[in-house]
């Protein structure tokens, strides 16, 4: 059974840095997309980024695009998402999200992901 489980959310004065991590475990396929994504009470999950596991082509959303960095460990089958130059309007809960029919470039729509993990918080104060 797949899981994914997220860690390192928590709170951080405006400007500061977190870095969120994400363990995909019980993976039976060797190749699979993965993305990061967050959700505020009462709005749309937004996708934030994403990354494909070999090629580890990314790809960016515009509000998070120059602060915010994918990356992964192959060998780990870990995911991580580096915070920098946190704003307010950044606490949500993250998520990140595995797509395990991984496309030539990963796409940030959550219809394309079909396990997710838990969340993690991230709360940004000012």
């Amino acid at each position: 059974e797949v899981h994914l489980v997220e860690s390192g959310g928590g709170l951080v004065q405006v400007g500061g840095s977190l870095r969120l991590s994400c363990i995909i475990s019980g993976v039976t396929v060797d190749d699979y997309d993965a993305g990061w994504f967050r959700q505020v009470p009462g709005q749309e999950r937004e996708g934030l980024a994403c990354i494909s596991k070999y090629n580890r082509r990314t790809g960016y959303g515009d509000s998070v695009k120059g602060r915010f960095t994918i990356s992964n460990d192959i060998a780990e089958n870990t995911v991580y998402l580096q915070l920098d130059n946190l704003k307010p309007e950044d606490t949500a809960v993250y998520y990140c999200a595995a797509d395990f029919f991984p496309k030539y470039a990963c796409r940030l729509s959550s219809s394309n992901y079909g396990y997710w993990g838990q969340g993690t918080q991230v709360t940004v104060s000012s």
